[in-house]
């Protein structure tokens, strides 16, 4: 990363318009920000101003200079095809010439909305997370115990945790087991976590392209351009700026790159996924990727690139059975596959029909961390997602998932 551990204040110098500061070597953001404005296309000369500027005359009678003797130059061995020291092939057949990448041409899509308009009427007001009883019932008990001032510390430490600065971009990949499981809801549960807490950018990345539900989840109006589209658009020397506008802005800087515009059969292979997230990657602190089920290819990729792993699982007997069967799988690859991984334990209901801490024990038992986020009637109902409307329980518990996945994403580089 160019700067050290300065890259956040150029990309963040991007996002305001502020011109970035020059530095005399690195190839970070903010010199790429300047190659791009000195090739934008807005800033060409037209042919009156291309035009040679008149030379000065020569001063009359100039006095010769002295010419220095040329120095003998050594002899290569014949037939060896051995170069001097110092000097390269490249530089005895002529300059050398940088590859070039073949693209394709992109095509530039239309704007979709992420809901039809024939159904944007059939969404109810949202609710909040729990009943006002609950609400009153657990604000009478801060008055009349000292758990508030308790509370206040654990937020304050974990806000810390999820603050620690970031030489290189954390990837974090989110998935499941199967379809079902929660695992976009957590996905949008972690990147508003960050974007709320970091000051640097924060991505959410959709590699689900099968109809997923991340823009709607995070309250994404309109789509234009998916991850297979960016993955042949984004060039090393592109600014934050350049890349943003291929992206749909979020509240609290974060961005959103969807994986799909709502159509059927949208697809996403891994040689695209690879050269976005590689792309991608040195722009924003922290980025959340919402992967396929597994053991879909693209999420395979996913989860062995991350820096940290989120498997979300309902709380019921089927899906502690199975997620149990593919940690104790895990148990026999490299250990910081495991020692990465976060199970987040999503209760569908508000009674569920198993004992969730004795199920989170079991699984703790594997070696993966676990997480237990109650049922959330604001969740439930399956429409943006909006903090202010999560119950308490559901706050604190999403800021605990994410200060622990972030922790782990740091452990490894």
């Amino acid at each position: 990363m160019p700067n050290g551990n300065n890259w956040q204040g150029d990309v963040l110098r991007d996002l305001r318009g502020t011109p970035p500061q020059q530095h005399a070597t690195g190839n970070g953001p903010a010199q790429s920000h300047a190659q791009a404005q000195r090739h934008s296309p807005a800033q060409e000369q037209s042919p009156a101003q291309q035009q040679p500027h008149p030379q000065p005359h020569p001063q009359p009678h100039p006095q010769p200079q002295p010419q220095p003797q040329p120095q003998p130059q050594p002899q290569e061995p014949a037939g060896t095809g051995a170069q001097p020291p110092g000097r390269s092939a490249a530089a005895s057949n002529g300059p050398a010439v940088p590859p070039t990448r073949t693209q394709r041409p992109v095509r530039s899509p239309d704007s979709r909305p992420v809901v039809d308009s024939a159904l944007t009427g059939t969404a109810r007001r949202p609710q909040p997370g729990e009943s006002a009883a609950a609400r009153i019932s657990r604000a009478v008990r801060r008055i009349v115990s000292s758990s508030a001032a308790r509370e206040v510390a654990e937020l304050t430490r974990t806000a810390e945790q999820i603050q620690q600065p970031v030489t290189t971009g954390r990837q974090i990949a989110v998935t499941s087991i199967r379809g079902g499981a929660g695992k976009t809801t957590v996905a949008a549960l972690l990147g508003t976590a960050y974007a709320h807490y970091r000051h640097d950018p924060v991505l959410l990345v959709e590699a689900d392209p099968a109809l997923g539900s991340l823009p709607l989840r995070l309250g994404a109006e309109s789509l234009r351009w998916t991850t297979a589209d960016v993955a042949d658009i984004v060039e090393p020397q592109m600014s934050l700026l350049d890349v943003t506008g291929y992206l749909v802005q979020l509240p609290d800087n974060a961005w959103l790159l969807p994986g799909s515009q709502g159509r059927i059969g949208a697809m996403l292979d891994t040689a695209a996924y690879e050269r976005v997230m590689v792309a991608l990657r040195r722009y924003f602190g922290v980025t959340v990727v919402d992967c396929e089920t597994l053991p879909a290819e693209v999420a395979r990729v996913a989860l062995s690139a991350a820096q940290a792993r989120v498997l979300a699982v309902p709380a019921t007997l089927d899906g502690i059975s199975s997620t149990y069967a593919v940690l104790q799988w895990m148990q026999g690859l490299p250990r910081h596959m495991i020692a990465g991984t976060v199970v987040a334990l999503t209760s569908t209901t508000s009674r569920p029909g198993i004992d969730v801490e004795a199920a989170a024990e079991r699984l703790r038992s594997t070696g993966a961390a676990v997480h237990v986020l109650p049922h959330d009637r604001h969740l439930a109902a399956g429409g943006e997602l909006r903090t202010e409307l999560l119950a308490r329980p559901t706050r604190l518990a999403a800021t605990r998932l994410a200060a622990e996945v972030f922790q782990l994403s740091q452990k490894r580089r």
